[in-house]
């Protein structure tokens, strides 16, 4: 029974994505103006700075952007659920809340992580090239991780809030900051002390961290960090989501 209802919300999720190519169009038009924007406008002050290929080291942050705002803006369909009653037909199945969150932030994460390979795909078009070929499919691995902890995040949002209007406000409030202090447009080995605690608190950076320093060499962490972070973050934003949820009235 429990495998059957997150198999079912997964396979939601999924067919949700498939059927909306506007959807998939307008993710990956935002990521793909950072990457043309940013890595050819700063790429020559870049470079002259001692840096090297800014396309080289803005890629994975992008990438990791499609993600992260694909990822936390599938929460909204728990609004929606919630108003079409589809959510209180789920939430009276005997099966424990766990198990529907998980149903549901896996089918977000997977379609999280199919658009960071689509933006992944086209920034070949721009130079891009990661190391090896066995990098990327341990970064498909972070990039999964960080899918997960994001797509968890904006259900537990969600599961709060009941206006669809408010959802994106709340989401952008946290996503823009939560972005841009996270290295993934800059490095980060020379910030003042200050902005560093507040990028080393943020667990986009260990995300964006992992999947730079497998995609092209350069890591400021270490995996080891890296993905110890991710898993604890993750486990927390879990738990507290399947709480929120036991608060829902069916």
């Amino acid at each position: 029974m429990y495998l059957s209802v997150i198999y079912i919300l997964w396979l939601r999720q999924l067919k949700r994505y498939m059927r909306s190519r506007s959807r998939i169009i307008v993710s990956v038009a935002q990521p793909m103006l950072f990457l043309v924007a940013f890595g050819f406008g700063f790429g020559p002050i870049y470079a002259k700075a001692g840096g090297g290929d800014y396309i080289q080291f803005l890629a994975p942050g992008v990438i990791v952007m499609a993600i992260l705002f694909t990822a936390m803006f599938s929460g909204i369909e728990v609004i929606w659920d919630k108003q079409f009653g589809f959510l209180k037909e789920t939430l009276v199945a005997p099966v424990p809340r766990l198990a529907i969150v998980f149903g549901r932030t896996l089918g977000g994460a997977t379609v999280a992580i199919l658009q960071g390979f689509i933006v992944f795909l086209i920034t070949f078009l721009v130079g891009f090239h990661p190391q090896s070929a066995e990098m990327v499919i341990i970064s498909s691995l972070f990039m999964f991780l960080i899918a997960l902890l994001f797509t968890t995040l904006g259900t537990a949002i969600a599961s709060r809030l009941n206006n669809m209007q408010a959802f994106p406000l709340v989401i952008n409030l946290l996503l823009m900051p939560m972005f841009f202090l996270s290295g993934a447009l800059f490095p980060i080995d020379t910030l003042p002390t200050m902005l560093a605690l507040v990028v080393k608190s943020n667990p986009l950076s260990y995300g964006v961290d992992a999947v730079r320093d497998t995609l092209v060499g350069i890591g400021h962490f270490g995996l080891a960090t890296d993905i110890t972070v991710l898993l604890v973050v993750t486990a927390i934003v879990i738990v507290v989501s399947a709480y929120l949820f036991e608060k829902i009235e069916a």
